[in-house]
């Protein structure tokens, strides 16, 4: 069997079939134009360069197409790239299972479903589930299939819901500890923090940001979906202002994307809640591919850290 793209080291050969991710073309110091590929199995990714390239390798070695790679892993300024000796394109009656190549989350669509309709179900507040469960419903397909980003977190086939199904948990917990939270507020908060991302972006595969995105942008979205759908319930009241405050303060920060920052506990809690879950996962991952006694990779939204994996750890 196969081992997975992310756990070979410097010095290996890899011999496989992968996916690629995304192309970049870029001209070598010699003026010879290169390609780089972001390459993924289920596993993971890992860029590539293919060297001296004409418009025959252009063609044929686009994104979102299976190839088969030979080459050698090595490390490049800290971090893990394959240096291509052959690649091909799949050949006729060649069929590989997208399955043994799309990262997905952790948790089954079936699992997470059961788990977010058990929120809503737990949401006291009338007009607070009602906008939920509406909102929910209307997006529930792309929602279960979609990342929760392009790149950095959760950035695989479901990783959107499981983002927020993590986040759920950790709110949950939270409560235990500061029941002064308004888990009905924080509940509905987080379900539709990042919902607009099924508007933001282009679709499961290779997201690529619509116009939408570019021009609004997931936040604005959902304040402006939360708005259409108090209309079309018909619901009134200051349930309404909070989500939307909720949603439109959770980045923290106007340099970071938030038109307003949080004023209430909920909304704080929201913002913490979702800083915490997108770095615990960009480290567990790359502290899965790390053995104990190492450093990670460098982690560009860690502010390019590397991170050491005590030898205690048996991730």
């Amino acid at each position: 069997m196969k081992k997975g793209i992310v756990y070979y080291e410097a010095g290996e050969q890899i011999e496989q079939y992968l996916y690629i991710k995304s192309v970049t073309k870029g001209l070598a110091s010699n003026g010879k134009p290169f390609l780089t590929l972001l390459l993924q199995d289920k596993s993971g990714e890992m860029e590539a360069k293919l060297w001296d390239i004409g418009e025959e390798e252009e063609r044929l070695y686009t994104p979102q197409t299976v190839v088969k790679v030979a080459g050698d892993i090595h490390n490049y300024r800290g971090k893990l790239q394959i240096r291509i000796r052959k690649i091909r394109p799949l050949s006729d009656g060649e069929k590989v299972p997208m399955e043994e190549l799309m990262e997905r989350a952790p948790l089954s669509v079936e699992e997470m479903v059961e788990k977010i309709t058990q929120y809503i179900f737990d949401i006291k507040n009338p007009n607070i589930q009602r906008i939920t469960r509406y909102l929910y419903k209307k997006f529930e397909k792309p929602f279960l299939d979609y990342p929760a980003a392009t790149k950095n977190h959760h950035e695989y086939s479901s990783g959107l819901a499981y983002h927020v199904v993590t986040m759920l948990d950790a709110a949950k917990a939270l409560s235990a500890v500061y029941p002064v939270l308004n888990c009905d507020l924080l509940y509905g908060g987080i379900i539709l923090h990042d919902l607009g991302k099924v508007i933001e972006l282009s679709g499961p595969l290779n997201p690529k940001y619509t116009n939408e995105g570019i021009l609004l942008g997931h936040i604005t979205i959902m304040a402006n979906e939360i708005e259409k759908a108090a209309e079309e319930l018909q619901i009134e009241g200051e349930e309404v202002l909070l989500l939307k405050h909720m949603v439109l303060s959770h980045h923290g920060k106007a340099e970071w994307g938030s038109p307003k920052p949080p004023m209430i506990l909920e909304a704080e809690v929201l913002h913490l809640i979702d800083n915490l879950d997108a770095k615990i996962n960009m480290l567990v991952r790359a502290l899965e591919r790390t053995k104990p006694g190492e450093f990670t990779e460098r982690i560009f939204a860690l502010d390019n850290r590397s991170f050491y994996k005590p030898k205690m750890y048996s991730l």
